[in-house]
């Protein structure tokens, strides 16, 4: 085995400069501007950042005091993330020098990146730090590599292999992320979560993790485990018993079949025992503030509640997030104002959007594109259940299902009526479903229920005659799997919303609207995100109190958010938006059950 005999002592504190922790959070700055998810767009955050006034046409910092946050991802995907980070380097001095900053954020791709998941390196990147490389770097790597492949393998097979798996700059690449390399020691000592003039700035969200680490737990205590792990992992580089080549992936396999040797130094060991311990950090964790994607998929109901707890830990007003890329690529906001979304896909090959720059101004809150468009302001988050085409709003898709011309009907094996309608331009699917009784339409309820929780579960429904018949058109979004063949498959676990917050979600609703009738057929997935849609509601709406058989055993999560939602739907409001879909004795058992579940909370 390669063996190197100089080893790294690790260097996470020397990493972290004291004076940094007054930097998460600042007061009076001047003006902010935001960017997110950059993905080696160069020219596209060039353009986007000289819209926003903050560097002008040489590239040189213009904006005065004002402060520019990188919301994470510079890394990945795209050509020029190393000329974007040798940029936001130098931009950092130059307003520094003036009196403003900029605030670089660590995203997950630049975590992945030190940590060795190089998935999304493109082959430009690696190009980028060709010249960097020497013939003599790349021949002892491939040493160490046959040595450790040479089985059943011949040099040349092993040679064209390695060529294609580590183009040239490879090897370079990896030493630049390493702790002690120019653009891993620089990422190493930025935040996870900067707070400027109240507004959070975190790219993956605010997940319940933040509220109970806070602001110093996270840039502290859980980016210090970044740190040390990216050590660890140099000085067992360095040590022979990992090589560049290794995924971070097959490093805990790699590192549970080693054998020390009786000599091994104790940096090794301890080594080994910190990667071991810190590939499994809470900052990797989908619900880590690097990767959590609820703050923007999960529905009102299920989310709000969350973010609003996180916002007070902190000691913020509203958060600015990146990491998930906005449906129709423009700057986006949630729960009036207090989450804003800025990931607008700037990659334009890949993501189809372009770079859009948030600015706050005092009490302004704009957005700037790329193009130099008029200025904008965020715009709601979509309600999206399901996929739909051309991005349609929920209003233009009610609007579809109840004047759309129907182009056919026709059973599925599970004995629905599906039919097909058009505007001309787009067409969908939906279910229809008879009406039930006399004024009684479940589904119908089952929707309007469910917008007036802000529950984000129940696809559109309206009321509408087919084939002479009296009933509702409930909207059957593409591309779905139901349970049962989500379940089979095993897939769904790095659900945008958690799978089984959307499961506790759903197991109020249905005791709350005394539904028989769940199926695993009638739970349904986007399979793009696997969020969950709730459909065909015939059995439920019993004029019962209590829960349905199934239900009497699972705990129920009656949380604040329902707490609040149950709160809002008074018997006036029940009775105005959906008194026409159930009749008396149905609305009265309805209203009983939100008692029973409000009384319920109460006891938590």
């Amino acid at each position: 085995m390669l063996r190197i005999l100089t080893l790294l002592v690790p260097i996470a504190f020397a990493l972290l400069p004291s004076a940094y922790a007054g930097e998460w959070r600042v007061e009076g700055a001047e003006r902010i501007v935001a960017i997110s998810d950059i993905h080696g767009a160069f020219s596209a955050m060039v353009e986007t950042l000289q819209q926003a006034d903050v560097i002008d046409e040489r590239t040189s910092w213009s904006g005065g005091q004002a402060h520019l946050v990188i919301v994470g991802d510079i890394l990945d995907r795209g050509p020029k993330s190393r000329a974007a980070m040798d940029l936001l380097m130098r931009l950092e001095e130059e307003a520094r020098a003036v009196g403003g900053a900029v605030h670089v954020l660590i995203g997950n791709h630049e975590s992945m990146n030190i940590i060795g998941d190089l998935r999304y390196v493109s082959k430009a990147e690696y190009a980028a730090f060709a010249g960097d490389e020497t013939a003599e770097e790349r021949e002892r790597w491939f040493l160490a590599y046959q040595e450790r492949h040479s089985a059943g393998s011949t040099p040349e097979v092993l040679r064209k292999k390695f060529d294609e798996l580590y183009p040239v700059g490879f090897f370079a690449l990896r030493r630049a992320f390493r702790p002690d390399g120019k653009y891993g020691k620089w990422l190493l000592a930025k935040p996870v979560i900067v707070i400027v003039n109240g507004t959070a700035f975190v790219h993956g969200g605010l997940s319940p993790m933040v509220e109970k680490l806070g602001l110093d737990g996270v840039n502290r205590g859980l980016k210090n485990e970044l740190v040390d792990y990216a050590d660890a992992l140099q000085v067992l580089t360095k040590a022979g018993v990992l090589l560049p080549t290794d995924s971070h992936y097959d490093t805990g396999a790699i590192l549970n079949a080693y054998l020390p040797s009786l000599d091994e130094e104790a940096v090794v060991l301890d080594a080994i025992a910190t990667a071991q311990k810190l590939s499994l950090s809470d900052l990797f964790d989908l619900d880590g503030p690097l990767w959590y994607r609820g703050s923007v998929s999960c529905g009102e109901l299920i989310e709000e509640h969350r973010i609003l707890a996180v916002l007070a830990a902190l000691g913020a007003d509203r958060v600015v997030v990146g990491h998930t890329p906005t449906p129709d690529r423009r700057v986006l906001q949630r729960f009036d104002g207090r989450l804003i979304e800025v990931d607008t896909g700037m990659l334009n090959f890949y993501y189809e959007g372009s770079g859009n720059a948030l600015i706050l101004d005092g009490d302004s809150v704009s957005v700037v594109s790329q193009s130099g468009a008029d200025l904008y302001s965020p715009v709601a988050h979509p309600r999206g259940i399901g996929l739909r085409p051309d991005n349609m709003s929920s209003e233009e898709l009610l609007t579809l299902l109840e004047t759309g011309e129907i182009l056919s009907q026709q059973e599925d094996l599970a004995g629905r009526l599906i039919v097909e309608i058009s505007n001309g331009s787009s067409t969908v699917s939906a279910i229809f479903k008879a009406r039930s009784g006399r004024g009684f339409y479940p589904d119908v309820a089952a929707y309007r229920l469910d917008r007036l929780l802000e529950l984000d579960m129940v696809p559109a429904t309206v009321l509408r005659e087919v084939r002479g018949a009296s009933g509702s058109l409930q909207y059957l979004a593409p591309k779905y799997y139901d349970e049962s063949q989500r379940s089979a498959s095993g897939q769904g676990g790095g659900a945008a919303c958690p799978v089984m917050d959307q499961w506790s979600a759903m197991y109020v609703f249905d005791v709350l609207i005394y539904n028989e009738g769940r199926s695993l057929q009638r739970m349904l997935y986007n399979t793009a995100s696997w969020r969950l849609m709730l459909i065909e509601h015939d059995l439920a709406f019993a004029s019962k109190k209590g829960r349905p058989r199934h239900l009497k055993g699972i705990p129920l999560e009656v949380s604040d958010g329902w707490r609040h939602g149950l709160a809002g739907l008074t018997d006036e409001v029940l009775a105005e938006n959906i008194g026409d879909v159930l009749d008396r004795r149905r609305l009265k058992a309805l209203a009983a059950r939100r008692n029973e579940l409000l009384a319920a909370s109460q006891a938590q």
